[in-house]
């Protein structure tokens, strides 16, 4: 029975902190919290030890770790990804794909949907969906995807994309490509959710593209324009409209950490998420590595590709969260940047990032070194 009782515990939730904190699941689910005294006899209790208990985190934005590359990975490639990041406090992920064919996309989707059949009954991050990044991308402003494979939008290719049979499908697109507004209003008609990013779009397309349902920047500075005071660019643009929310890699490498204090005090943390954007290599230290069909070096927790472009980052959502700590956010806060809000991005806040009745029990509990002292899928420690 995957029911466990957290007792003793700083609980960080949705922009608040309580101390002397208790949380109760039950078959999967949270089913009370609460403060204070209680007779815990009746059912196994983890003692939190003061330490601070955080929803689980949701990566939305993760190509993989430990070796294993989504683009080329099986079902048991995917399990060991969900494996490490549910020690490294992910609860949620979506498995991220560069541009490839169509027959790789559909060879991949079958070995996620492989691992989503049976993922309910294991302690790993549980595959929420799938993230394409990049299909229709501004060539401009590739990074490191694989511009072979881009596609161009003329009435029939998200119909075409392979889909899951269930979970989330978000797709990282620019808006300035030929028909991107259109495509942008397909896709949001369609389920998807839709994120803008590889893009030098101006305010006018940005506009439009919020309009029909593009209202999320991905990776945060990178791989758009930024922000010039006669031209307010890609960057500008999101600090500029409250509405639009961004995700970032706190990793200190693709953003200073400065920048990256100032974007999320700036947008407010209510409306930016954390991401890691690992790759295979992440969890494996320094070396050269073959990923999306050229070497990449990791060096000092770098990367870089063949083309001397940054190529993903080497780090977890626990890395990004001890980032945030630094730079002075709030437990509190970063409840809500590295769970609640990239829950809600994916339509998914009932299910996810919440330590609330009814939710599921996806918990990490943080030492007062940030450091994961456990972390429960579905109440099922993680190993």
């Amino acid at each position: 029975m995957n029911s466990v009782l957290i007792t003793n515990a700083v609980i960080a939730d949705s922009g608040s902190e309580r101390p002397d904190g208790w949380v109760l699941v039950e078959e999967g689910r949270i089913a009370a919290v609460g403060h204070g005294e209680l007779d815990e006899t009746a059912i196994d209790a983890f003692d939190a030890a003061g330490g601070t208990l955080l929803p689980g985190f949701v990566d939305v934005h993760c190509h993989g770790a430990v070796g294993v590359d989504v683009n080329t990975a099986d079902a048991d490639g995917l399990i060991a990804v969900g494996e490490f990041l549910a020690k490294n406090g992910v609860t949620a992920w979506l498995p991220t794909l560069v541009p490839d064919s169509d027959e790789n996309y559909a060879r991949v989707l079958g070995e996620i949907e492989r691992v989503t059949a049976i993922q309910a009954e294991m302690p790993i991050a549980q595959i929420a969906g799938v993230h394409y990044e990049g299909v229709f991308a501004n060539e401009k402003m590739c990074g490191a995807l694989r511009p072979e494979f881009f596609k161009r939008f003329t009435g029939s290719e998200v119909a075409e994309l392979p889909r899951l049979a269930n979970g989330v499908h978000m797709t990282t697109l620019a808006p300035e490509v030929e028909g991107g507004v259109e495509l942008v209003r397909e896709l949001t008609a369609a389920g998807w959710v839709v994120s803008i990013g590889h893009t030098r779009a101006d305010v006018a397309t940005l506009d439009a593209a919020f309009e029909a349902g593009g209202r999320h920047l991905t990776h945060f500075f990178n791989a758009m324009t930024g922000i010039h005071h006669r031209e307010v660019g890609v960057a500008g643009w999101a600090l500029t409209r409250e509405d639009v929310t961004f995700d970032i890699i706190a990793d200190g490498i693709h953003v200073d950490p400065r920048m990256v204090g100032f974007a999320c005090r700036t947008k407010s943390p209510d409306c930016v998420s954390l991401i890691s954007d690992s790759v295979a290599p992440a969890g494996l230290g320094d070396g050269t590595f073959e990923i999306w069909g050229e070497s990449i070096s990791v060096k000092n927790g770098r990367t870089q590709n063949e083309r001397g472009s940054i190529a993903g980052s080497v780090i977890t959502m626990l890395d990004a969260v001890k980032m945030a700590a630094s730079l002075g956010f709030s437990t509190g806060e970063i409840a809500m940047m590295a769970s609640r809000n990239p829950a809600r991005l994916i339509g998914m806040p009932g299910q996810f990032g919440r330590i609330t009745a009814g939710t599921r029990g996806d918990l990490v509990v943080l030492d007062a070194e940030m450091n994961v002292a456990a972390a429960f899928v579905a109440g099922r420690r993680a190993k």
